[in-house]
C-alpha cells in the first residue's frame, strides 16, 4: 500500500496544474510506484498468486494509460517515461 506522504510527493512531482490529482501522468506515476512495491513483495513471497493477479491488473492499467497519453500528448508521454525510466 502506498503511504499518503509518498503519494502526495508523487502527485506534486507529476501534476500538470495546482489541483491536479487525476491526470494520466499522475495516475501512471502512482501505478508505477505500486508496481515497484509489489515487485519487491514478490522477491520474498514468490507463491503469492492472488497478489500477482493484482500486479498484472496494475501493469495492464498503466499500459492503457500510457497508450492514451502517447496518442493524445506525445511530448508528455516522453516526459513521463523519461522520468520514470519505464522504456528504453
Amino acid at each position: 500500500m502506498l503511504a499518503p506522504v509518498k503519494k502526495t510527493e508523487i502527485i506534486s512531482q507529476f501534476r500538470t496544474h495546482d489541483s491536479d490529482t487525476g491526470s494520466p501522468q499522475v495516475q501512471i506515476a502512482i501505478l508505477s510506484e505500486r508496481i515497484g512495491e509489489l515487485t519487491e513483495h514478490f522477491k520474498t513471497h514468490a507463491k503469492d498468486h492472488s497478489s500477482r493477479r493484482g500486479l498484472l491488473k496494475l501493469v495492464s492499467k498503466r499500459r492503457r494509460l500510457l497508450d492514451y497519453l502517447k496518442l493524445h500528448d506525445t511530448d508528455s508521454y516522453r516526459d513521463v517515461i523519461g522520468k520514470l525510466g519505464i522504456r528504453k
